[in-house]
Formats: structure tokens, C-alpha cells, sequence
């Protein structure tokens, strides 16, 4: 049997996004319903519980914000997590201080888009199952960066640290680990020795030139063989460094947990 595709309710009130942004889904793999105002979002959430909502702000009518307060008295669909999908980019700093899960300004890079929904899914999916459950092994709901240039390893580890009761974000270079770093502050990076544009050794040292990075713990990780054994390249000070001779997701889980006291 097929794994269910994951819903996704699309709002705003530009038609031709809307079309645009459901066939972009759909061929991702989602399955989307949209509808062209908040008032209609309401009602439609009455009949559905989408796994993600993206919500655009400013529409006529009750708008993205009188959507937010409306939503969060339905029972059903108060937990479902919303993604902010707007032209006014100017109100992120607001967002910052209101319940949901992500914002993005339009226009925007589809990949972003893309990565932003799959880390919110899985996120949401992993908090859903843990739901009264205190994570094994110390996770605590610590945010991993995971840096993994091909797409089946990199879902593998999302899969595999989300059910350990990690946070996930994902990157698919070394430039953009440490972008991601300096804006998302996650509590350990994951990241693959060799990749494009820049290895995880050198991206490692770049990270720990700046002051914001250089105390968040890194697993490097090689698996073709060529480092004879993992290794601590180092542990003094906040800033651990670790090499592990591995790709399998619970070997670099059991690392993580390493870096962190029980």
C-alpha cells in the first residue's frame, strides 16, 4: 500500500499563483487543495485537516491574519501548522512573534519554497508521534542542521533524526550549510565530508571563523572508505568537532547524542 500523500490547503487570492503553485505541488508529490480567500479557508477546514497550510496575507476580507484567529478556535485544526506566503516581506519581523511554523516573501527561489514545506511536514509528523513522549536518548527537540548533497541519503536522515525526536533542517551544500547556520542557529550540523561547491572540512573551518557558528558542535561524516577510523578532530571548548566513518543515520545519531550531556 502507497504511503497517503500529505494535504496541503492553499490560500490567496491570486488565481493564477494558486494554479501555478498546485501543479508545483502535485508534481512534487502533494496533494493540494486551494481556495481564493481566508473566508473560504474557514469553511473548507471544517471538512478537511490538512497536513500543512500556506497562507497568503494580504486578501480582501478577513484577510491572513483574521484566517490565524479564526483558525486557532477550531479544535480540529488549531495544531496545523501554517506557512506564511507573502509579498509583504517587511512583516517577518511581526510573524516572529505570532504561531506558525515558517515564512517566506514572494517571489522566491521554488527550491526554498520546497525545502521549507518538507522541513515543516516532517517536523510536524515527527512532533505528532512524540506527542507526550519525552525523546529517547536526550534529544530534547534539538534543531539539526543536515548538510547532504544526494536526495536519498538526505531523506533517510531526516526520517531517521526526526523520529529520534530531532528538529531537522536541510541543506544540499557547503555555502548554503553556512548561510543556514548563521540565520537558523541550530543546536549540531551533520555534514557530509565531500560535496560540491565546498567540503564539509572546509565549511567546518569557515563556520568556526565566525563568532555566531564556531561553538555549535559538528559531525563530519565520510563514507568511502578512506579515513581509517572516526575520530574527534576536536573536543575542547563548546565547539566539538567529530569524524565519523559512516553515512548510516543511526550511527551519526548516536554521535550527536555524544556531543551533548545526557
Amino acid at each position: 500500500m502507497s504511503e497517503r500523500k500529505h494535504l496541503i490547503l492553499a490560500v490567496d487570492d491570486d488565481t493564477d499563483l494558486l494554479a501555478t503553485l498546485g501543479d508545483f505541488l502535485s508534481f512534487e508529490g502533494y496533494e493540494v487543495e486551494a481556495v481564493p480567500s481566508a473566508e473560504d479557508a474557514i469553511a473548507r477546514l471544517a471538512q478537511i485537516v490538512p497536513d500543512l497550510i500556506i497562507l497568503d496575507i494580504s486578501m480582501p476580507g478577513m484577510g491572513g491574519v483574521g484566517f490565524l484567529n479564526e483558525k486557532i478556535q477550531m479544535p480540529n485544526v488549531a495544531k496545523v501548522p501554517v506557512l506564511v506566503f507573502t509579498a509583504r516581506a517587511n512583516m517577518e519581523n511581526f510573524f516572529k512573534d505570532v504561531d506558525v511554523a515558517g515564512f517566506i516573501a514572494k517571489p522566491c527561489d521554488p527550491a526554498e519554497l520546497l525545502r521549507e514545506i518538507r522541513r515543516i511536514v516532517t517536523e510536524s509528523k515527527s512532533q505528532g508521534a512524540a506527542a507526550g513522549a519525552t525523546p529517547a536518548g536526550g534529544a530534547g527537540g534539538r534543531k539539526i542542521l543536515i548538510a547532504e548533497d544526494e536526495a536519498g541519503p538526505r531523506e533517510r536522515m531526516i526520517k531517521e533524526f526526526s523520529e529520534a525526536g530531532f528538529k531537522t533542517i536541510w541543506v544540499s551544500s557547503g555555502p548554503e550549510v553556512v548561510e543556514e547556520a548563521i540565520v537558523k542557529k541550530p543546536d549540531a550540523i551533520i555534514m557530509k565530508l565531500v560535496m560540491e561547491r565546498m567540503n564539509g572540512d572546509a565549511a567546518a573551518a569557515m563556520l568556526n571563523e565566525i563568532p555566531s557558528t564556531r561553538a555549535i558542535p559538528i559531525v563530519l561524516y565520510d563514507d568511502t572508505g578512506s579515513q581509517p577510523r572516526d575520530r574527534i578532530l576536536s573536543d575542547e571548548g563548546p565547539g566539538l568537532r567529530r569524524l565519523v566513518r559512516s553515512h548510516k543515520p543511526e550511527d551519526l545519531i548516536r554521535a550527536v547524542r555524544d556531543m551533548f550531556p545526557a
